[in-house]
This record gives structure tokens, C-alpha cells and sequence, in this order.
């Protein structure tokens, strides 16, 4: 059995040592630019991953303001980890590689100066350094951007890696003088 690369040759193999394919799941973050797509899909091919459908979220955007796409495909269980870190080595951003890998939430609130102290790049730093990805992001000001204001975040952390995610958050926030209330329950969030 092989796989169809994106430009029509059929070399890629999926046969993975006799295990049947299995379906798989990615969300990916990719900018806003021409040919984003196709090179995040081209990874996929050149691993031996068969691609099932694709739900390009246009009219819905990452806190970061790129579009998040997920990604349905099939191969042998031995190589989905290898499309995932194929994935990463081209510089896409992978949210979630099924289930297992963004299997812990935690809600948060940053209060502060969160509009002088950049919140936007404050998101970026907590993906980038907590292996965390921030799936919704809630900001109050009641007295206007330029008082102290809040934004309760949830996060979608890697299973057992929650606590690092939050102290790599304590750490960002400690150096932009914002305070940190967490973890929220979820009957509190």
C-alpha cells in the first residue's frame, strides 16, 4: 500500500511492517500566507501519511492571529510520531498530535498591566516556553487599556506537564509584573 505525495508519485510507503493504518488527528497553526497549507501537508505525504480531510479554520483565528487546521489522516501507528516530528522540523506549528499529547487543561487569570507589558507576546512566550498552547483567552478592562486589567486564560498543557507549564507562566509573569491567580476549577472559570 503507499500513500499519494502531493505532486501525484506514489513513494511514499505506509505499510509501516505489516500494522494497518489507523486514523489520526492534527491541529496545526499555520500564518496567514500563501502555500502555508501545502507545505504543512507536505510533510504528511513524504512520511507515508494518507490524508482523510482537512478543516481549514478561515474565519477563526489562534490567540497568536494565525489559523488553526486540523488535519485528518491515516498510517501505520509506528509512524504517526515521525509525521508529527516531521511536522515540527518544517517550522509548523502542531497544537495538538491526537489525543494524548495536549491531554491536561488549566485556567488561569494574569491580572497586571497586561496591554503596556504586550499581551499578545506574553501568549506567544507562554506557548513557546510552558509546551503549553493557550485555547481561550478572555481579557477584562473595565477602566480602559491603559488601567490595570485581567485576562483568564485555559490552557491545554501535555499530559503530566502541567505544573511545568505553570511555573514557565510564573516565570513570564513575574518578569512583566503581572500576578498570577491559578489554577482555577472549573466550576470557578
Amino acid at each position: 500500500m503507499s500513500a499519494q505525495n502531493l505532486d501525484g508519485e506514489g513513494d511514499a510507503e505506509t505499510d509501516g511492517g505489516g500494522e494497518m493504518p489507523k486514523p489520526h488527528t492534527v491541529r496545526l497553526e499555520l500564518v496567514d500566507e500563501p502555500g502555508q497549507l501545502l507545505a504543512a501537508l507536505q510533510p504528511i505525504a513524504e512520511n507515508g501519511g494518507n490524508l482523510l480531510s482537512i478543516f481549514h479554520e478561515r474565519g477563526n483565528l489562534t490567540p497568536r492571529g494565525h489559523i488553526p487546521v486540523e488535519v485528518d489522516l491515516e498510517c501505520p501507528p509506528d509512524r504517526f510520531e515521525g509525521i508529527v516530528d516531521a511536522l515540527r522540523d518544517a517550522g509548523v506549528n502542531v497544537i495538538r498530535a491526537g489525543a494524548e499529547h495536549f491531554g491536561e487543561e488549566v485556567t488561569l487569570i494574569l491580572v497586571g498591566d497586561l496591554v503596556d507589558s504586550d499581551l499578545s507576546d506574553t501568549l506567544y512566550r507562554i506557548e513557546e516556553s510552558a509546551d503549553a498552547t493557550v485555547t481561550d483567552v478572555s481579557l477584562s478592562a473595565p477602566s480602559g487599556t491603559k488601567e490595570t486589567s485581567s485576562a483568564r486564560l485555559r490552557l491545554a498543557a501535555r499530559s503530566g506537564q502541567t505544573t511545568a507549564a505553570l511555573a514557565a507562566v510564573r516565570d513570564i509573569a513575574a518578569e512583566k509584573e503581572l500576578h498570577v491567580v491559578e489554577p482555577l476549577t472549573e466550576e470557578s472559570a
